[in-house]
C-alpha cells in the first residue's frame, strides 16, 4: 500500500482514523483510572478483613478472593452485563412493573475490573500488612494512639511502600484487562482499532 493512503487513514478527520482510536485511547485511561480507586478501596478493606479475628470475616474474604480470582474476567463481565439487568428486573417489577433496565457498559466494566482488581490487591495489601512488624503497632498503642489513628499514622505509610510495587503490576494488568469490555460495546481502543481494521481492510489499523 502507498505510503501516502498509510498517513490519510491514520491522519485526523473524515478520512482517518486516528481520532477513533485516540477517542478509543482515552476511553481506555478513564475506565482504567475510573476502576483504580475503587479496586484499591475494597482491597485493602479485604485485607483487613483476612486479618480480622472475626472467622466469619476471614472467611468472607477468602471467598471473595477465590471467586474473582478464579472466575475468567469475561465471565465474571457476561454475568454482570448481561446477568445484573435480568436480576433487577425481576426485583423491580413488583414495584414498577413496565421498568426497563439497562446496564450501562462503562459502568459495567469499571464495576467487574474493580471487583478482579480488588481480588488480586487484597493479597498485595495482605502481604505488605504481614510485612509490617508487630512491634510498629505496639509503639503507636504506647504512645497513646487509637486503632485508629496508630493505622492511618504508622501503619498505612509503610503499607504503601511496601505495597506499590506490586500495586503497579495490579495497574498494568488492569490497564490490559480494559480491552475486555470492548465485547460489551464500550467504544475503547481495541473495538475502534477493530472497526478500523474491518472497514479499511488494513490490520495495521
Amino acid at each position: 500500500m502507498p505510503a501516502q493512503s498509510i498517513w490519510t487513514l491514520l491522519s485526523w478527520g473524515p478520512e482517518g482514523w486516528l481520532d477513533d482510536i485516540a477517542y478509543g485511547a482515552l476511553i481506555t485511561i478513564a475506565l482504567a483510572l475510573a476502576t483504580l480507586p475503587i479496586g484499591l478501596t475494597i482491597g485493602f478493606f479485604i485485607a483487613l478483613a483476612k486479618q480480622s479475628e472475626e472467622p466469619s470475616l476471614r472467611l468472607a474474604a477468602n471467598i471473595y478472593t477465590t471467586v474473582f480470582r478464579g472466575l475468567p474476567e469475561l465471565v465474571t463481565l457476561f454475568l454482570f452485563f448481561f446477568g445484573m439487568p435480568i436480576l433487577l428486573q425481576h426485583l423491580v417489577r413488583y414495584f414498577r412493573p413496565d421498568t426497563t433496565i439497562d446496564v450501562n457498559s462503562f459502568v459495567a466494566g469499571m464495576i467487574v475490573l474493580a471487583l478482579i482488581f480488588s481480588s488480586y490487591a487484597s493479597e498485595v495489601f495482605l502481604s505488605a500488612f504481614r510485612a509490617i512488624p508487630k512491634g510498629q503497632y505496639e509503639g503507636g498503642y504506647a504512645i497513646g494512639l487509637s486503632n485508629w489513628l496508630t493505622m492511618r499514622k504508622v501503619i498505612v505509610p509503610q503499607l504503601l511502600r511496601i505495597a506499590f510495587p506490586g500495586l503497579e503490576n495490579c495497574w498494568l494488568s488492569l490497564l490490559k484487562d480494559t480491552s475486555l469490555v470492548s465485547v460489551v460495546g464500550l467504544a475503547e481502543t481495541l473495538r475502534n482499532a477493530s472497526i478500523a481494521a474491518r472497514v479499511t481492510k488494513h490490520a495495521f489499523l
